[in-house]
């Protein structure tokens, strides 16, 4: 049976070399690091020099790195500190960014006397900058904005340059979830003001329930957990030495030869586009222009009342990808990306995710298209 994976979004497989680190951290650093001794010593340093290499990578400095389980704690800690440490009294975004910041935004704008806009976006999600600037304009009120970089669904890319400029012109808190573009794409920090942005390892081959948080340009983090001073008092908790180790070395790996790996997932991305071209007729989902090279998805031209039967026969022929984000792919509910980008007429059709990695190959783009055809023709119009 074949198994095609191309849900690499959703998490990647964790690559031989992060398995191999993590196991020899497992069973030769299990010392505590806020221990004292030389086992505690060993295992600290396993985390700063982690910490180190993450800083010297994006160009920033060892002490804004903020080890956390991943995007979802990153961005819960990133509102909480910009709330309750910087005094925001409003937050800024859009209704497509991961529902990690938007049920996020929603908790802290129900609980506290925090308001909360939502910017229009157009038909490729992109958000309305224009209005970005009136509303900080026309209110001086303290803001957060919160803007993902990488659309987790659709991949549409927007320019963290333009909007830092923005938010820093009106002197308001810039974040942005970061999680599909630490380990695929080079960000530079140097010359791009933001303030917070979330990393998670599983994105590129690391293991799951690791990641980071950067605070920058004056911004800063307070902890939600309370417990010990790990993390310079900002994330109580023993540290999940391995975990790190294994991020460190996915981390290395992701940076290592990065240029050729977009290449070639580039190639993978239009070979799909222009041989599915050849065979069928669909949308791409997005900003075909200004996308990230791992994420295509596609709108095909059957009704979503096929979607089961779609995901039923996908499962049976060993395809993997998604009808929307993972988070959120088992319910019933339509995507709510699409949902904002989409008229009523294109979001009664059948929608799915493709993410690739450098592990694909020629050979899954042209079953997964051989199969795509196959089923259209028999559904397509039904």
């Amino acid at each position: 049976m074949n198994r095609i994976y191309l849900d690499n979004a959703a998490t990647t497989p964790i690559s031989d070399n992060v398995l191999k680190v993590m196991n020899e951290v497992m069973k030769n650093n299990f010392g505590n690091p806020s221990s004292t001794h030389s086992f505690g010593r060993d295992s600290k340093s396993i985390i700063e020099l982690t910490r180190k290499n993450i800083a010297k990578e994006l160009k920033i400095k060892a002490n804004e790195v903020y080890f956390t389980s991943g995007g979802t704690e990153s961005n819960n800690m990133i509102f909480h500190s910009a709330i309750n440490f910087h005094g925001v009294e409003r937050i800024i975004s859009t209704k497509i960014e991961h529902k990690a910041v938007l049920k996020c935004i929603d908790t802290h704008c129900n609980n506290k006397n925090i308001d909360a806009v939502y910017l229009s976006v157009d038909g490729t999600g992109k958000p309305d900058l224009k209005e970005l600037e009136d509303y900080l304009r026309n209110d001086n009120k303290k803001t957060l904005v919160s803007l993902m970089h990488i659309n987790n669904e659709i991949g549409t890319i927007i320019d963290l340059k333009i909007v830092g400029e923005i938010c820093k012109k009106y002197n308001s808190l810039f974040h942005s979830d970061t999680v599909q573009t630490i380990g695929h794409y080079f960000v530079d920090l140097e010359n791009t003001y933001i303030n917070y942005l979330t990393c998670s390892a599983h994105k590129f081959h690391g293991p799951k329930g690791v990641g980071f948080a950067v605070a920058l340009n004056g911004a800063k983090f307070v902890s939600f957990i309370e417990g010990g001073e790990q993390e310079r008092g900002c994330r109580a908790g023993t540290e999940s030495v391995h975990n790190i180790a294994g991020l460190n070395q996915a981390f290395n790996d992701a940076y290592n030869n990065l240029e050729n790996k977009l290449e070639k997932i580039k190639s993978l991305k239009n070979y799909f586009i222009e041989s599915l071209g050849d065979k069928i007729n669909f949308k791409i989902n997005g900003d075909v222009g200004q996308s990230s090279d791992t994420i295509l998805n596609l709108q095909l031209p059957v009704n979503i009342e096929k979607k089961s039967v779609l995901n039923f026969k996908m499962d049976i022929a060993g395809i993997a990808c998604s009808a929307g984000s993972a988070c959120q792919s088992g319910s019933d509910k339509p995507s709510h990306v699409l949902l904002e980008i989409l008229d009523k007429n294109e979001i009664n059709n059948i929608s799915l995710r493709f993410s690739f990695s450098h592990y694909n190959t020629t050979k899954d783009i042209d079953y997964t298209i051989e199969f795509l055809e196959s089923f259209v023709s028999e559904n397509q119009g039904l």
